[in-house]
C-alpha cells in the first residue's frame, strides 16, 4: 500500500518548534510520506530552528515582509499555499497554534477538501482581544478542523463547550515537552551565567496587544528590576519595530541589562536553564519553563496556558509597572516563595505527544 502523503505546514518559530517532535516522527513511520512547507512567516526566526532539528522543506512560500499587514500576509499566502495542496494532494494537512499561517493552512485545507489537524487545540482566553489575534485564528481554526489534537484537557473541554464532536478530539500532551526533553541536555547553560554575585533573570516580549504603552510599562518595570544591583537582565527583543525600537530606547543604556537578538532555539533553552527567573509574555516559555523548574512572571492579564498558573508554576502579572515590579522583588527577595515556585512541572505532557499524534493520524486516515 503506497504511503499516505501529510502536509506540515510551519510559518513561525514556535511553530517549527513544536512541530519538529511531529515531523521527526512522521518520517519515521512506515506509513506516511511526509512533506513540510515553510510559509516563513517568520522568516530570520524560522530558519534557524528548521536547521536545528534537521527539518527539510519541500516548498518555501517566502511570505515575509517587513511590517506587513496581516491581511496582505494571509492573502499571500493562502494562494501560494493551495497551488502546493492542488500539486502535492495531500491525505491530511497539519499545523500548530495561532498563527496567520495556521489560520490560513487551515481555510485552504478545508477549501481544498483535505482534512486538517490541529496540533495544539482547543486553547482559549475568552477574551478576542487577548491575545490578539491569535485568539480569533483559534476560534476560527477550530471550524474546520478533523483532528484536534488537545494538550490538555481542559483544552479538550473548551472545544467540546463549542459543540466539537468528542470523536474528534484527542488530548495529546503539548508536542513543546518533547522538543525541550531531547534538546535540553544537549546545550550549555553555562555560557548565560551571570555576573558573580548576581542572578539570571531572562526577559522575552512580543504580543501585539502590549504594543504602546502597555509595553512601556514592562521597560519601567524591568529598569526597576535592573536597579536592584543584584541581577542580571537578559533580554531577547523581537524584531518587529514595534518592540525593538521601544526597548532599545528605554532600556539600552542600563549597565545591568543585557539587550540581545532573538535567541535561537537552543540558546533560548540554555538561557532558560541559566535564569533564576523568566518575565514573559510568550505562550511557548510558559510551557516550556515549568519542565525546567524556572518560575515564570507572565506579562498578560490573560493566558491561555492557566494550566503553569494552575500548577505554581507561572504568575499572570500583566503589564502594570508596579505589580511586575512586587512580583519579582517577591521571588527575588523571599527563598520561601521562590523555592515553592522553582521546581520541575508538568502540567503540558510528558514528553510523548509526537509518538501519540502520530498515531492517531495513521488510525484517522486509514
Amino acid at each position: 500500500m503506497a504511503a499516505a502523503r501529510v502536509l506540515v505546514v510551519i510559518g513561525t518559530r514556535p511553530e517549527a518548534i513544536k512541530l519538529a517532535p511531529v515531523v521527526r516522527a512522521l518520517a519515521a513511520a512506515p506509513w506516511a510520506d511526509v512533506r513540510v512547507v515553510a510559509t516563513a512567516q517568520h522568516r530570520e526566526l524560522l530558519d534557524p530552528v528548521l536547521r536545528f532539528f534537521e527539518v527539510g522543506v519541500d516548498h518555501d512560500l517566502d511570505a515575509m515582509r517587513t511590517d506587513q499587514p496581516i491581511a496582505e500576509l494571509a492573502s499571500r499566502m493562502v494562494t501560494s499555499l493551495d497551488r502546493v495542496i492542488a500539486d502535492e494532494r495531500p491525505a491530511v494537512m497539519v499545523a500548530q497554534g495561532d498563527t496567520t499561517t495556521t489560520l490560513v493552512a487551515a481555510l485552504a485545507a478545508f477549501w481544498r477538501r483535505v482534512p486538517f489537524a490541529h496540533v495544539e487545540a482547543g486553547l482559549r482566553t475568552g477574551d478576542l482581544a487577548r491575545p490578539f489575534p491569535e485568539e480569533g485564528h483559534r476560534r476560527m481554526v477550530a471550524q474546520v478542523t478533523a483532528l484536534h489534537f488537545a494538550p490538555t484537557e481542559s483544552a479538550k473541554q473548551n472545544l467540546l463547550r463549542e459543540g466539537t464532536a468528542a470523536a474528534n478530539v484527542h488530548v495529546v500532551g503539548n508536542t513543546v515537552v518533547d522538543a525541550v526533553q531531547w534538546v535540553a541536555p544537549r546545550v550549555d547553560a553555562s555560557r548565560f551565567a551571570p555576573p558573580a554575585g548576581k542572578r539570571l533573570v531572562f526577559v522575552t516580549m512580543h504580543r501585539r496587544e502590549s504594543f504602546g504603552e502597555p509595553l512601556a510599562n514592562v521597560c519601567s518595570a524591568l529598569r526597576r528590576i535592573a536597579d536592584r544591583g543584584d541581577v542580571d537582565l537578559l533580554v531577547a527583543v523581537h524584531p518587529n519595530p514595534s518592540v525593538r525600537d521601544v526597548v532599545r530606547g528605554a532600556l539600552g543604556d542600563h549597565a545591568a541589562i543585557r539587550l540581545a537578538a532573538p535567541l535561537d532555539y537552543p540558546d533560548a533553552i540554555a538561557a532558560m536553564r541559566a535564569s533564576s527567573l523568566i518575565l514573559t509574555d510568550s505562550g511557548g516559555i510558559q510551557e516550556e519553563a515549568p519542565s525546567l523548574g524556572k518560575p515564570v512572571l507572565v506579562l498578560r492579564d490573560v493566558t491561555e496556558r492557566r494550566e503553569a498558573v494552575d500548577a505554581g508554576a507561572a504568575l499572570l502579572v500583566g503589564t502594570a509597572t508596579e505589580r511586575i515590579v512586587a512580583a519579582a522583588d517577591r521571588l527575588l527577595d523571599d527563598a520561601v516563595a521562590y523555592a515553592a515556585m522553582a521546581v520541575a512541572r508538568f502540567p503540558f505532557g510528558s514528553g510523548n505527544s509526537a509518538a501519540a499524534i502520530v498515531r492517531i493520524l495513521e488510525n484517522g486516515i486509514s
